[in-house]
């Protein structure tokens, strides 16, 4: 996978800006940030849950793995290249549902039939 595409996927989501914060790429929804990019797209980080942190740790060490800073809140990191891109298209989407409003989530749900 691309920074590029991993971008793609999270612009395609409603409401969602890309800027610049803290030298790096984030993604927002409504000035919240769920996804940020390293400034050379080998890395990021997603917001998640611990628990879908713990899991995705011990499935795949090799894509994923514990962001400084970010990780003791659920944020799982990611190697871009080595993530699986149906697999990060439900991380990101998760993760801005997790970030977006609860109107604008089930505006987004009922869009999804």
């Amino acid at each position: 996978m691309r920074a590029s595409t991993l971008a793609g996927i999270a612009l395609g989501l409603p409401d969602t800006e890309e800027r610049e914060t803290w030298g790096e790429r984030t993604f927002q929804v409504r000035g919240k940030i769920f996804m940020m990019l390293g400034a050379d797209g080998k890395r990021g980080s997603v917001k998640a849950v611990h628990e879908e942190q713990a899991a995705l740790l011990e499935e795949d060490p090799v894509a994923f793995f514990f962001p400084s800073y970010v990780g003791v809140h659920g944020w799982i990191g990611v190697v871009v290249a080595k993530a699986d891109r149906d697999l990060m298209r439900e991380l990101v989407t998760e993760a801005w549902r997790l970030t977006a409003p609860k109107r604008l989530v089930n505006s987004f749900d009922e869009g999804e039939d």
